[in-house]
C-alpha cells in the first residue's frame, strides 16, 4: 500500500523531471512573443494541445491573429508545418493525397497530400464540404491516412489546429457535433486590450514583421509529453473531474435544477479523458509535478464548451453552452 511518505517522494522526483523537461517553454513563449502581441491564453492553450496530444479548434472573428499565431508557433518548433485554406471546392484527395498512374513503370504510385506534416493549420474548416471535413477528422482520430489499399502513418507529433469564423455563415458547412467532439479544446479567441492593440499597430506598421527562429525540437515536445503523463493526480481531483462531466449530463443530481431544461446532451467520456490530460498539461506549464483543482477549472471551459448541447428552451432564453458550463464550474463542489 502506498504511504504518504512514498507519495511525497514520488512527487518530488516528478517535480524535478518537470523542471528539467519544461525548460523549453520560456524559450518558446519568448520567441512567439517577438511576433505575437498579447493572446497569451491562446498560445498557452495551443501548447497544451501539443503536450496533451489533442487537436484544437479556434473560433473568433477575422483579424485576431489566429493564423499568424499558429504559423509562428510552428516556426518556433523545428517541425513540418502546412497551412490548408479550406474552400467549398476542396476534395478529400487534395488533403490526403491520391494514386497517380506512372506510364513509364505502368503502375500507380502514391502521392501523399499536405496532411503529412507535424502541425496542420486547417483555416476556416467550416468552409469545406462534409467529405473533406470527415477525411481530416478521420486522420485526426486514427493518425493514419488510407490512399488506395494502403494505410500510411502520420508523423509524430501530429496536431491539427483548425479555425472557424463565427460570423458570415453564408457558404459554410457547420461541423456536426459528433465531429466537433474530436477536438480536445475549443478556444474562443477574444479581442486584444487597448494597450495591446496600440502595440500591434506600432509593430505591424513599422515595416516587415520579425522572423521567427526554431528554438524547440519535436523531440523536446515528445519528451515533454512523456513527462506530462507522469504528473500526479490525486483521487479527489479525479473525482472532481468526473463530477464536472456528470453534472453536464444530470444537473439535478448535483443540485443544479435550473439547468435541467437547458441541457439537451451532456459531455461524453471523451470529455473526462480530455479534462484529465489537459489539466496535467496545464500543471506542466506551471512547472508543477501534481494537478490541483485550479488546473481542472482553468481547462474546464475550453474542454466542455463544445460538448454541452443546449435545448431550444435555452436558446429562447439566450442561454449559451458557455453559460451552462460556467454555472457548473461555479457550483459543483471543489475538493
Amino acid at each position: 500500500m502506498e504511504t504518504t511518505e512514498s507519495r511525497g517522494l514520488d512527487i518530488e522526483v516528478i517535480q524535478q523531471k518537470i523542471q528539467q523537461e519544461s525548460a523549453f517553454v520560456d524559450r518558446l513563449m519568448a520567441e512567439v512573443g517577438r511576433v505575437i502581441v498579447g493572446q497569451q491564453t491562446m498560445v498557452q492553450r495551443l501548447l497544451i494541445g501539443l503536450l496533451a496530444d489533442g487537436h484544437v479548434l479556434m473560433e473568433g472573428v477575422p483579424g485576431l491573429a489566429k493564423t499568424l499565431t499558429v504559423k509562428t508557433l510552428a516556426q518556433a518548433i523545428d517541425t513540418k508545418f502546412r497551412r490548408l485554406q479550406f474552400t467549398p471546392d476542396l476534395l478529400p484527395a487534395d488533403l490526403t493525397g491520391t494514386l497517380i498512374y506512372d506510364p513509364k513503370d505502368q503502375e500507380f504510385k502514391t502521392k501523399q497530400g499536405p496532411i503529412f506534416a507535424n502541425i496542420i493549420l486547417a483555416d476556416e474548416i467550416n468552409r469545406s464540404p462534409a467529405k473533406v471535413q470527415s477525411a481530416l477528422l478521420e486522420a485526426m482520430q486514427e493518425h493514419t491516412v488510407t490512399i488506395g489499399e494502403r494505410s500510411y502513418p502520420l508523423p509524430s507529433p501530429f496536431l491539427v489546429l483548425a479555425t472557424q469564423n463565427p460570423i458570415e455563415q453564408e457558404g459554410t458547412y457547420p461541423l456536426p457535433e459528433a465531429q466537433v467532439d474530436r477536438f480536445m479544446l475549443k478556444l474562443s479567441v477574444e479581442y486584444p486590450t487597448g494597450d495591446e492593440e496600440l502595440q500591434i499597430m506600432r509593430r505591424m506598421s513599422a515595416g516587415a514583421p520579425e522572423t521567427v527562429k526554431p528554438v524547440v525540437t519535436p523531440e523536446e515536445i515528445l519528451q515533454a509529453r512523456k513527462a506530462t503523463e507522469m504528473i500526479y493526480m490525486d483521487h479527489q481531483v479525479e473525482r472532481y473531474i468526473v463530477d464536472l462531466v456528470l453534472a453536464t449530463r444530470d444537473p439535478a443530481a448535483y443540485g443544479l435544477h435550473d439547468l435541467v431544461d437547458l441541457v439537451s446532451f451532456g459531455a461524453s467520456p471523451r470529455a473526462t479523458i480530455c479534462l484529465a490530460r489537459t489539466a496535467r498539461a496545464h500543471a506542466f506549464l506551471q512547472r508543477r509535478g501534481f494537478v490541483t483543482p485550479d488546473d481542472v477549472r482553468a481547462m474546464g471551459m475550453d474542454v466542455l464548451r463544445h460538448r454541452v448541447l443546449i435545448t431550444y428552451e435555452a436558446e429562447a432564453e439566450e442561454v449559451t453552452s458557455e453559460d451552462v458550463v460556467r454555472r457548473i464550474l461555479d457550483r459543483v463542489e471543489v475538493p
